[in-house]
């Protein structure tokens, strides 16, 4: 089987050859490549040269066009804090919708110019090279996370409760955007998109309820509705959402390495593809390969079927290589 073979049929609960392995790559991946962050995160060749030669070189089924939290906040005009060798921040402080009322004149960017357009031409330049063979995987913000980027996390968790009307409003603005920005990279030959919803992990499951979710479910389905699948990624302890996370209908719910798989499995049903979730620092890079293939071991068990290998979150910057070997062997000798 190719890797997009293998990753469909995992999603799809058909027989596949072995496990298919589709861990986070970001710095990780500029580093294989030799390139600085920065040039990673601006110029698409390089995102797409390091993303092929790490799927390549460590067997893994799929690239992506991850980098940061910041291309459509960038686009929108956010104010962005560049560094050389470590990914772009967005400020808080200066927050683009410190003024609420600043929301009524935002206008969504043309998702095939700036930044956006940036990971759209980096999707085409990886479908041309690989697409046949591996998965091509788009990646957008989740609604509260693209909240957050352009309202300041602090504030954002506030406004849930000093002006709920607005939070719907900018929910509503954000989820459209990516959906746009989704399509583009569809277009531009995806074949999966992920989206990221870290901030969703620092609420409660009431206000989980009420506000992320009905935005986050819209967002999986439009993006499911363009003929492509979806894998959810929020980072932190997602315990407490369990629940509602198993009801999105998202293809592959990808875990952090402190939600417990064996709960989540529990909780979300046996047909929940799940992915993840070894500790990526203190077992992925700090440990060694054996370390590293009986964390996966316990990861597979706890998950039963239905499950993918990766990590909890991004593989760090300076893993042993060897350690990531031992995440591909064990995704290559088991089903």
């Amino acid at each position: 089987m190719t890797g997009r073979e293998r990753v469909l049929a995992a999603i799809e609960g058909r027989a596949t050859d072995h496990l298919a392995l589709m861990p986070i790559t970001m710095m990780f991946a500029a580093d294989v490549a030799g390139v600085h962050y920065r040039e990673y995160a601006t110029n698409c060749h390089a995102m797409a040269d390091a993303q092929v030669r790490t799927a390549e070189k460590f067997g893994f089924d799929y690239v992506s066009g991850i980098s940061d939290p910041a291309r459509e906040a960038s686009d929108l005009g956010a104010a962005i804090e560049w560094f050389d060798d470590q990914p772009p921040a967005i400020i808080e402080s200066r927050a683009l919708l410190h003024d609420k009322s600043t929301l009524l004149k935002v206008q969504a960017p043309d998702p095939s110019k700036g930044r956006m357009g940036d990971r759209v031409k980096a999707i085409e330049l990886l479908a041309a090279q690989v697409g046949s063979e591996k998965i091509v995987e788009g990646w957008v913000e989740g609604p509260c996370a693209m909240a957050a980027d352009l309202r300041g996390l602090n504030t954002l968790m506030l406004d849930f409760f000093d002006d709920p009307a607005f939070v719907a409003d900018l929910f509503e603005f954000v989820t459209g955007m990516e959906l746009h920005f989704a399509q583009a990279q569809v277009n531009a030959g995806a074949s999966l998109i992920g989206v990221g919803d870290a901030a969703a992990s620092l609420i409660g499951p009431k206000l989980y309820q009420q506000y992320v979710f009905p935005y986050e479910r819209r967002l999986i389905q439009g993006i499911q509705a363009l003929g492509v699948k979806v894998r959810l990624h929020i980072c932190g302890s997602t315990r407490k959402l369990f629940s509602d996370m198993g009801k999105l209908g998202a293809d592959i719910v990808d875990l952090d390495w402190m939600a417990p798989l064996g709960e989540a499995r529990e909780v979300m049903g046996p047909t929940q593809v799940l992915l993840g979730n070894i500790d990526p620092v203190r077992v992925l890079r700090e440990g060694d390969a054996d370390s590293v293939e009986r964390a996966i071991g316990d990861c597979h068990r706890a998950a039963g079927e239905r499950y993918i290998v990766g990590a909890g979150c991004e593989v760090p910057r300076g893993t042993p290589h060897e350690n990531v070997r031992a995440m591909a062997r064990y995704a290559q000798e088991h089903r």
